[in-house]
């Protein structure tokens, strides 16, 4: 296991404070707030703490609130909305120095046969065939707003390894494309076989890259050429299938709309033998600068 990815689980490890009340520590990430996926991705296991050991997460559905600071603990509180036979449904409230900053619920189901269909996994290159983030970022240092942007950015992915299929938004900022995009990811190392670790960790990584169809779609190169500025509002994922995120699974994006300073995006994840595992959907602020 790499050093970025236990500090990663280090930050997925909650401290239980009391009853359905956990804490956990903020970091500075690419830009100086918390990044949004890892306030999902705690949320998630904060409510995955409080129901019976037969229920995996199913769904989630969270808003962002506010803006959270890297250098205070988060403290998420959890509602025991509801038990079930089949399901559980938990409500989760993020808070920093008294303030909310997020907001979740999420829904665990018992494993159980149904009616089976999935659409059909897009094409996509073998991911052991692209090259790594490490390999690949060095090439557009001097896009960056400041070159430094391209070691920060490594240093915030370098517990999961990410591969764009195709070039990045900084990479063709000034020539729009259409406004889809795929990444293969998996994690830097091998994780326990914990159903809720594995969907937390997808939760993280699914925050990553959402909206650079919308970028791609303008020509847009992101916060890191600074030719935009956004973040997300809401997020919602659904959990299909089991899968595990240190196995390579197929980040496909696409952004149907963007609107009134806002952006939709959606997504598929598949897993390597095609398996439809996650649909993800988000809304974010993305505004031009002025000035």
């Amino acid at each position: 296991m790499s050093e970025a990815l236990d500090t990663l689980l280090g930050l997925l490890d909650l401290e239980p404070v009391e009853r359905d009340v956990f804490r956990g520590s903020g970091r500075f990430g690419v830009v100086p707030r918390v990044f949004g996926g890892q306030v999902a991705a705690q949320a998630l296991v904060a409510a995955g703490r409080t129901v019976p050991e037969d229920r995996t997460p199913h769904s989630l559905h969270a808003y962002f609130l506010r803006l959270g600071d890297p250098g205070a603990p988060i403290e998420y509180t959890v509602d025991r909305v509801r038990n079930g036979r089949s399901f559980a449904t938990r409500q989760v409230v993020a808070t920093q120095q008294g303030r909310r900053i997020f907001h979740l619920t999420a829904s665990f189901q018992r494993a159980e046969e149904g009616l089976e269909h999935q659409e059909e996994m897009p094409a996509a290159p073998d991911p052991e065939t692209l090259p790594t983030a490490a390999e690949a970022l060095p090439r557009y240092a001097d896009r960056f707003a400041d070159p430094r942007l391209a070691d920060r950015v490594l240093q915030a992915w370098s517990a999961v390894d990410l591969r764009y299929v195709t070039e990045p938004p900084y990479g063709t900022a000034g020539r729009p494309r259409e406004p889809r995009s795929q990444v293969w990811f998996r994690t830097a190392g091998k994780l326990p076989d914990d159903p809720l670790l594995h969907a937390s960790v997808a939760t993280y990584v699914s925050d990553m890259t959402l909206l650079d169809p919308v970028l791609l779609a303008h020509g847009r190169g992101g916060w890191a050429v600074g030719d935009v500025v956004g973040a997300s509002l809401d997020h919602a994922m659904w959990f299909h299938r089991p899968f595990r995120a240190d196995e390579w699974l197929l980040y496909d994006q696409w952004s149907p709309s963007s609107a009134g300073g806002r952006a939709f995006a959606q997504a598929r994840i598949f897993t390597q033998n095609g398996e439809s595992a996650i649909s993800v959907a988000q809304e974010g602020v993305v505004r031009v600068p002025h000035g």
